[in-house]
C-alpha cells in the first residue's frame, strides 16, 4: 500500500500515536479550538478517520480568555491494561518571562466514548507524557520551564504517577538536559531490548525542528545521545517538500515493525509561509545492529510518498472532505473558539441550516459566534447561503478565513442606510483592520445572499451572488499567506506563540449586545486541482 504524506492534512500538530491490537490512534493538538484534541483512527496507517475530540466539556477544558495559540498543547495518548490515558496542557499564558501551563490527565475505557473529568498533574512545564513501565509503575515526563535569565527550556523531568491516588508522588527529577540543538520539549519514553529510549523535539517548532533520540539502561539515566542525531529533520534541506519535521512519537506494529509520526509544514515557497499550519506525517523506522533507530528510507528527510514495507489491515472507507453542517447535529469536523457550542448561540434549525446568534467581535478571546473547519488544501472553494436581516451597522454576519483574533479575512453583510443591506470585506493584519471596499456594495433589502471564497495558493478572492444571479467579485484579491504561523510570528515579535493554521467558516457578530441572528445553509467546501 502506498502512503502519501502528510497523513493528517491541515492543522494537526504534535502527533501522539498508539496501537491497540490492529488499530492505530493518533492524538493532535487543537490549541484554542473547542472541543479539545483531535483523535484519528486507522488500520492501514495510510488512511485515517477523525473519530472524535475527547475534551468536550468545560469541566475538562475551560479556555475562555486564553490567548491565541494558547489552550491545548501537545497531547500524549497512551494505553495500558484496558484503559486509554490522555495527558494535555491547557496553556493560559505564554507571553513574558513566566508561563502558565497547567497539565491534566483524563482516562476512558472506550476511546470513542466519554472521557473522565481531569486530574491535575503539574504546571512546571508543558508537553507532558505518561510512560507505563514494564513493572507496572507509571511516570510523568515534561519539559521544565526555567524563567531565569530568559532560558525558558530547562530540560526534561520525570516523576511517578500513582493511579490509585490520582496524583504525582515523590520528587520531580531532572534527568535529561537536552542536546546542543536546544529548545528541548515533547519527551516520549519507550522500552526495547533492555533499553529505555527517549525521543524529544528539539530546535524549535519552525524550520530548525528535529527529532532527537537518546537511550539508557536505567529509567532515570544517564542517557547517551544517538550518534547520528537528529534522526529526522529538514533543517539542512531547505528544498525538501516536507519542512519543520519534528515532535515525533514512535509505535511498534503487530509484527515487530516500527513507525514514527511527527509534525510537518508545507510552505508556499522555499522556507516560506505555511497557511495549512503544522500537519502530521508518518515514516518507517528500522533498528540497526547497534540498537539505534533510523529512517527506513535512509538519511533524515521524510518521504512524501512510499510503499509501506509491512502488510497492514484493510483501510476503512475514506470519509468525505466536503461535508455540510449536518442533518440533526453539527458535523464533527466543525469547531468553535475557546468554548462549547450550545443552543444559546448555535443550533441547527433544519437539516443543513445553521443559525448563529451574534455575540462578540472577531477580536474577542471569550465569546465568539464562529464555527469553522480546517483548511486542508492550498486550493479550495467554500460557499454558503446567508439569511440575515441586520437592523444596525453593529450587526454583521458572513464568511470568514481565520487564523487568530488579529489575522483574518472576512466578507460580511451588515445594515446600510434605510432598509438597505451592504456587503463589505475586512482584512485584519498585524492588529490593523482595513475595509477593502471604499464604498460597500449595496444589496437588496431582503432575501438570501450567497457568499464564496476561492483560495488558490496564497491568493484569496471573495465573491457574492443574489439568488439566481451570477457570482460577482467582492473586493480585490487578498493575501491568504498572512494566515500562517510564519507570517504571524514575523509580524509580531512581541508575541511569538503562533501555532495553529487557517480555518474557513461562518460567523455572526452583534456588537450592540442585542443578539441578532443569521442563518447559513448550502455549505459547500471543495478542494480543486492546483492552478497552472
Amino acid at each position: 500500500m502506498t502512503l502519501h504524506n502528510p497523513i493528517l492534512k491541515g492543522f494537526n500538530p504534535d502527533p501522539s500515536i498508539i496501537r491497540v491490537g490492529e488499530d492505530y490512534y493518533i492524538a493532535t493538538s487543537t490549541f484554542e479550538w473547542f472541543p479539545g484534541v483531535q483523535l484519528h483512527h486507522s488500520r492501514d496507517l495510510a488512511n485515517w478517520e477523525m473519530i472524535g475530540r475527547p475534551l468536550n466539556r468545560l469541566s475538562q477544558l475551560d479556555m475562555r480568555g486564553v490567548p491565541d495559540s494558547g489552550g491545548v498543547w501537545a497531547p500524549c495518548l497512551s494505553y495500558h491494561e484496558g484503559t486509554f490515558y490522555l495527558v494535555y496542557s491547557n496553556v493560559h499564558s505564554f507571553q513574558g518571562v513566566w508561563k502558565d501551563t497547567p497539565n491534566y490527565l483524563v482516562t476512558t475505557k472506550d476511546i470513542r466514548g466519554d472521557w473522565s473529568d481531569p486530574v491535575f498533574l503539574s504546571a512546571s512545564g508543558f508537553d507532558g507524557s505518561l510512560f507505563h513501565d514494564e513493572d507496572g509503575r507509571k511516570y510523568y515526563l515534561s519539559m521544565l520551564v526555567d524563567h531565569r535569565q530568559g532560558k525558558l527550556f530547562g530540560g526534561v523531568t520525570i516523576q511517578e504517577y500513582a493511579v490509585a491516588e490520582q496524583r504525582l508522588i515523590g520528587k520531580a527529577e531532572h534527568f535529561f538536559p537536552g542536546t546542543e540543538l536546544g529548545i528541548t520539549e515533547g519527551p516520549h519514553l519507550y522500552q526495547k531490548d533492555g533499553w529505555y529510549y527517549l525521543v524529544t523535539a528539539e530546535g524549535g517548532t519552525e524550520y530548525n525542528h528535529a527529532v532527537t533520540v537518546a537511550r539508557s539502561k536505567h529509567l532515570k539515566g544517564p542517557y547517551e545521545v544517538h550518534p547520528e542525531n537528529p534522526i529526522l529533520s529538514a533543517r539542512d534541506h531547505p528544498a525538501a517538500s516536507l519542512q519543520k519535521t519534528g515532535h515525533g512519537d514512535m509505535v511498534e506494529g503487530p509484527r515487530g515493525e516500527w513507525y514514527i509520526v511527527c509534525l510537518t509544514g508545507r510552505p508556499l515557497t522555499e522556507r516560506g509561509r505555511c497557511p495549512l499550519g503544522r500537519e502530521t506525517l508518518l515514516e518507517e523506522l528500522v533498528w540497526g545492529a547497534d540498537g539505534w533507530p533510523r529512517l527506513r528510507g535512509g538519511g533524515r528527510i521524510a518521504r512524501q510518498r512510499f510503499d509501506l514495507a509491512s502488510k497492514t489491515s484493510s483501510a476503512p472507507a475514506a470519509a468525505p472532505n466536503n461535508y455540510g453542517f449536518g442533518e440533526d447535529a453539527l458535523n464533527l469536523h466543525f469547531q468553535s473558539l475557546r468554548e462549547p457550542i450550545t443552543d444559546a448561540w448555535c443550533r441547527l434549525t433544519a437539516p443543513g441550516v445553521l443559525a448563529l446568534t451574534g455575540r462578540q467581535s472577531l477580536s474577542s478571546l471569550h465569546r465568539q459566534s464562529l464555527v469553522a473547519r480546517r483548511v486542508k488544501s492550498l486550493h479550495f472553494t467554500a460557499s454558503v447561503t446567508l439569511g440575515f436581516q441586520p437592523r444596525h451597522f453593529q450587526q454583521l454576519a458572513g464568511l470568514v478565513c481565520y487564523y487568530n483574533s488579529y489575522h483574518w479575512l472576512y466578507a460580511y453583510v451588515s445594515a446600510g442606510v434605510g432598509e438597505a443591506r451592504v456587503l463589505q470585506v475586512l482584512v485584519c493584519d498585524k492588529y490593523q483592520v482595513r475595509e477593502m471596499l471604499e464604498i460597500p456594495l449595496e444589496l437588496p433589502g431582503n432575501g438570501p445572499v450567497q457568499l464564496k471564497v476561492d483560495w488558490g495558493g496564497g491568493k484569496v478572492q471573495f465573491f457574492y451572488a443574489i439568488t439566481g444571479g451570477d457570482w460577482q467579485k467582492a473586493g480585490p484579491c487578498l493575501d491568504g499567506s498572512i494566515l500562517s504561523d510564519d507570517y504571524v510570528q514575523d509580524a509580531d515579535q512581541r508575541y511569538r506563540a503562533a501555532f495553529t493554521g487557517a480555518f474557513v467558516g461562518v460567523c455572526c457578530q452583534d456588537l450592540s449586545g442585542h443578539g441578532g441572528m443569521a442563518t447559513f445553509s448550502n455549505w459547500k467546501y471543495e478542494e480543486v486541482a492546483p492552478r497552472p
